[in-house]
């Protein structure tokens, strides 16, 4: 599935008409779509996953379509519906137009007619909130080389391609995971390939503090970056440099207004994300920015693609989309859902190891 492919949530309590939709549009539309039985579960999925286009039934148990049409438009005027129905009549169509659906559409849908409509319409809505929408800044703070890749690289690649200014501050350079002027090569070049800055200090690996200088590094990178979104850290991690990062910049960060911390192949059972953001269409940019972490690779198993993707995969269980990184929110006044986000990863590491 290509990166910036259209997402599209499909509405339907028939599995058959369902399916045929979905397939429909993600092998002829190069579209990614997400199916529910009812609107109850829309309302949900498009809140996790955050569809350009959502296209539903009509006649539906516990809540007809145009009654979903109406509380989505409550929640999100701009997000354009499709409506669909067997049943070929103006009053269907009446109503539906008058419940301000973009189009409506009677079955069997024409699959050429269908496809067209979903491109045009996500084509639109990207348009428009790309010029209302404002730009986040963010920082993504991490201990060791590769720690903020594998937490949210998934959510940062979205970042970058929703416009948003990525900045990531890595507190050491992994002397004791390797030789540090290759971690360091390293993470150049994987904030070069996300596109965004990089931050490297250079405080002794498995010795970070969380005071003093860690709190004073955290502050002055904060005041140059000015973020409205901060990854870090979190405090239910078995590595003390995690647990340290993570204390000294929940204080270094408390004049930002969203603070998340992401998961480490070291979080212990204590890791209770309460968000999990899509990451399709940015799994393939998270594989390339851990595969410049070379040095990594044959002791760190957490690294390979297919532990990543398996996490990711698993996380889907609990959020929209089928990969999936899981944060655990400290401040939220922000939207990090955006057009794909979440995270990953195993717990591998022990304490005194670098990550």
């Amino acid at each position: 599935m290509e990166q910036n492919a259209y997402r599209v949530l499909v509405v339907d309590d028939d599995p058959d008409v369902a399916l045929y939709t979905r397939t429909i549009l993600e092998r002829r539309g190069g579209c990614s779509v997400q199916t529910v039985s009812s609107p109850a579960l829309a309302r949900v999925a498009v809140h996790d996953f955050r569809p350009d286009v959502v296209v539903t039934d009509i006649e539906m148990p516990g809540m007809t379509g145009l009654q979903l049409l109406a509380l989505l438009r409550a929640d999100q005027p701009d997000l354009p519906v499709i409506v669909m129905t067997a049943h070929v009549s103006i009053e269907y169509a009446v109503s539906a137009l008058r419940s301000q659906a973009d189009e409506f559409l009677t079955k069997p849908v024409e699959s050429a007619n269908l496809i067209a409509i979903v491109a045009r319409l996500a084509a639109e809505g990207r348009k428009k909130r790309e010029s209302a929408r404002p730009r986040e800044y963010v920082l993504a703070v991490g201990a060791h080389p590769d720690d903020v890749e594998i937490g949210v690289g998934g959510i940062l690649a979205a970042h970058r391609a929703a416009g948003d200014q990525v900045v990531i501050l890595t507190l050491s350079r992994g002397g004791q995971g390797g030789e540090a002027d290759d971690r360091q090569h390293e993470a150049l070049r994987s904030a070069e390939l996300l596109g965004a800055r990089l931050f490297l200090e250079d405080l002794i690996d498995t010795e970070i503090t969380n005071t003093g200088p860690t709190v004073a590094i955290i502050e002055r990178v904060v005041r140059q970056v000015n973020p409205t979104i901060v990854y870090t850290h979190s405090s239910h991690d078995r590595h003390q440099d995690h647990r340290a990062v993570h204390e000294a910049a929940i204080v270094a960060t408390r004049g930002v207004d969203t603070v998340a911390c992401f998961q480490s192949p070291s979080s212990t059972v204590d890791f209770r994300p309460t968000r999990f953001v899509s990451i399709d269409g940015f799994t393939d940019k998270k594989l390339e920015l851990l595969a410049c972490f070379s040095s990594q690779a044959d002791i760190r198993t957490y690294l390979a693609p297919d532990f990543v993707l398996a996490t990711a995969r698993y996380w889907s269980r609990y959020g929209g989309g089928e990969s999936v990184e899981p944060l655990e929110i400290i401040r939220d006044m922000a939207d990090m859902s955006m057009s794909s986000r979440k995270q990953t990863v195993d717990r591998n590491t022990t304490p005194g190891e670098s990550a």
